[in-house]
């Protein structure tokens, strides 16, 4: 969208002069081939007090400002160095963790991004990784073959098939079945639930990793069967959840119903929203509203929730580009965390690459999330860093540093890196 020049600075004409043409959100400095973003003008401008430069003037200026304030906005990017970036990780993944491991809910994530990254580069050793992994656990999560016996309170034994970290596997499993589809890859996803959803239970996702664990099963699962219970189960299961973990005063969530406040506070006394929690939830929407056709059943609910979640996220980022555990107390548990910035960077990423995401905060946001992710999170031998342990709340004087890696880190960091190619594609 063009602007009005003449409209936008008004009588200030020292001004005007010094720029040829203005969009949405950049100006084009006059004789200098340069430009600007719009709100980083007004920046210099509040910080600097001086009305007005010539264009080599405001260069000059901007330069300052940003080696005082480390602004991320308005950075270049290049797809092919965010292509070998998420080569070097991966490959640095896989030549260093055998495929053997189980399908619980830290190993299953990472095979979230890992698929991804197929996806979008056909690299077949990406793909076979996965499907070792897959064939290591005979297609399953939680083995037990008794229904009776299955639960989904916390637990990491083979009887807790009905909780969600033992149900995130499928949605590897069930990727690779589109890619060639055999029947014996979705037969215990679909045996699991399809038994879940014949019992009348909702409560199902009672923490806020499940949502990401589970939901984009669920639309998965649709597509494959095309059947619709899939998706009336999701929209019950996802109440559920709201009920007891979402604020609606904040847009955001609570890891589950045993931190709400204000009957738990952060040090600082205040809401306590752990990042890593938010982000399993807002990338596990955008996974949701990915797969669902646009006349679903509460399509337009699905994408209002990720809307006013991506912007209650985008208003508590740091400015170095990464979020704190704790999303509205950053003094809680201060520093650098990869997982939940990996999360929200490719949530947001996701929504400016479909148009769901159009204002220019969202893609300031998700360029300094990349930043920080490629520029700081990665080490140069592809290790990816700063990821906070397991764990289920931001915790004060946790070491979290460039030595701190995980599985599931490295999954939202492929993610995170896969949709900033595309963005930077389109």
């Amino acid at each position: 969208m063009r602007v009005n020049l003449f409209t936008f600075f008004g009588h200030n004409m020292s001004v005007f002069r010094s720029f040829t043409k203005a969009t949405a959100d950049r100006l084009y400095f006059r004789n200098t081939g340069l430009s600007l973003p719009i709100d980083l003008y007004f920046f210099i401008r509040r910080k600097v007090r001086i009305p007005s430069f010539s264009g080599w003037g405001w260069m000059l200026c901007l330069v300052t400002c940003l080696g005082m304030s480390k602004l991320a906005v308005g950075q270049k990017f290049d797809k092919r160095a965010v292509l070998a970036q998420l080569h070097l990780v991966n490959g640095y993944w896989q030549q260093k963790h055998t495929p053997d491991v189980w399908a619980f809910w830290d190993q299953a994530a990472y095979h979230t991004g890992n698929i991804e990254l197929y996806k979008l580069t056909k690299r077949q050793d990406y793909v076979a990784y996965s499907e070792a992994w897959a064939t290591h656990n005979a297609w399953k999560g939680a083995k037990s073959d008794n229904p009776r016996s299955w639960k989904y309170s916390y637990g990491e034994t083979d009887d807790y098939v009905l909780f969600g970290d033992w149900q995130i596997c499928f949605q590897t499993y069930i990727d690779l079945y589109m890619l060639d589809p055999k029947p014996y890859k979705i037969q215990r996803a679909r045996e699991v639930m399809e038994y879940q959803m014949a019992t009348p239970r909702t409560d199902y996702w009672w923490w806020a990793d499940g949502l990401y664990m589970v939901m984009p099963v669920m639309t998965k699962l649709y597509h494959v069967t095309g059947n619709r219970l899939y998706l009336e189960k999701l929209h019950a299961y996802l109440q559920y959840a709201d009920s007891i973990m979402y604020d609606p005063q904040e847009s955001l969530y609570y890891r589950d119903a045993k931190y709400v406040y204000p009957k738990h506070k952060t040090a600082n006394g205040k809401k306590d929203f752990w990042a890593r929690g938010d982000g399993w939830v807002f990338a596990g929407l955008a996974k949701v509203i990915q797969d669902l056709p646009t006349d679903a059943p509460h399509y337009a609910a699905y994408v209002q929730r990720y809307q006013e979640l991506a912007k209650a996220i985008v208003a508590c980022q740091q400015p170095e580009g990464y979020w704190t555990r704790s999303l509205l107390d950053p003094d809680h548990a201060p520093g650098r965390e990869t997982s939940g910035t990996a999360f929200f960077t490719y949530g947001l990423l996701w929504g400016i690459n479909q148009g769901l995401l159009n204002d220019a905060v969202y893609v300031r946001a998700a360029e300094s999330g990349w930043a920080y992710l490629s520029g700081v999170a990665l080490q140069k031998d592809g290790r990816v860093g700063y990821v906070q342990p397991i764990g289920e709340k931001a915790i004060p004087g946790q070491v979290v540093d460039a030595h701190s890696t995980a599985s599931f880190g490295v999954g939202a960091f492929l993610l995170a890196g896969v949709e900033m190619y595309r963005y930077l594609d389109n």
